[in-house]
């Protein structure tokens, strides 16, 4: 089968932009099963850049409480995979800003990784992260399949990570290396910790190739800038969560709440 080309929306973001890059994380089919794209056109007309859709799973280890709750609310409103791939349908061509898909691997599994991957590409995925799939087990079994469907695989990193391992996971990324800044679960902390503060010195001293995003603890302004200091920018998943089960009014809401990250006005 020939790859697929097209353009490369997150490969051009991490090159084009210098830092300060927001990404924003939800779980599809959350708070309401329709909200998933919704979320997502005004998340981008809020002036995030780059947004990360969860594929609700109901064992999400790596999660604190605020996902696994969105997870199974999402469940219970009936989001699929396959449900999930019928909403990207309308959303492609539509959105301008880079969309990665982050979920656990057996569900991928179960739908047929290059199924999967093809039906990722049709529908404008740039990327996924699929945080329990073994680093070398992807690139053994299953490269070549995201290779073809031009899907890049965003690999992660805590403070555990050795050098040695970080610099070989650098030479295996093709866009960013998702940083996790604490080794608790998501959610668990909030604020920038001053041993978090040194291992992103430490990061820094290493002088990848390839820039990284910073997770785990973003949650407004303040920390939002901070993370921007060590790296190209930073991810907010339970702190936007949050959001959308409080909201009143979602696109007021998400456009408030992602103006005050980044510091301007509405």
């Amino acid at each position: 089968m020939e790859k697929i080309t097209s353009t490369d929306r997150l490969g051009q973001l991490m090159q084009r932009r210098s830092g300060n890059v927001l990404s924003i994380y939800y779980t599809a089919g959350y708070p309401s099963l329709q909200d998933t794209i919704s979320i997502a056109q005004t998340l981008e007309k809020s002036g995030a850049d780059l947004i990360e859709i969860g594929m609700p799973y109901s064992d999400p280890v790596a999660d604190g409480p605020t996902i696994q709750t969105s997870n199974q609310q999402a469940l219970e409103n009936g989001m699929t995979v396959e449900i999930l791939l019928e909403q990207l349908e309308s959303l492609h061509g539509h959105l301008q800003i880079p969309v990665i898909l982050m979920g656990y691997v057996n569900p991928i599994l179960q739908y047929g990784v290059e199924a999967f991957c093809a039906a990722c590409r049709q529908r404008g995925v740039d990327g996924l992260i699929i945080p329990d799939l073994p680093v070398q087990e992807y690139l053994d079994r299953y490269q070549s399949i995201f290779t073809r469907y031009d899907l890049h695989n965003i690999y992660l990193i805590t403070p555990q990570t050795s050098d040695e391992r970080i610099r070989w996971i650098d030479r295996h990324s093709t866009s960013f290396i998702y940083a996790v800044s604490d080794a608790s679960i998501t959610g668990a902390k909030s604020g920038i910790s001053d041993q978090q503060i040194k291992y992103f010195k430490r990061l820094q001293s290493l002088k990848l190739e390839h820039p990284y995003l910073i997770g785990f603890g973003i949650s407004d302004q303040q920390t939002f800038a901070t993370a921007c200091q060590y790296a190209k920018g930073a991810i907010i998943g339970s702190a936007f969560i949050r959001v959308l089960s409080q909201a009143k009014e979602l696109s007021t809401d998400i456009g408030n709440f992602v103006h005050s990250v980044k510091g301007v006005q509405p």
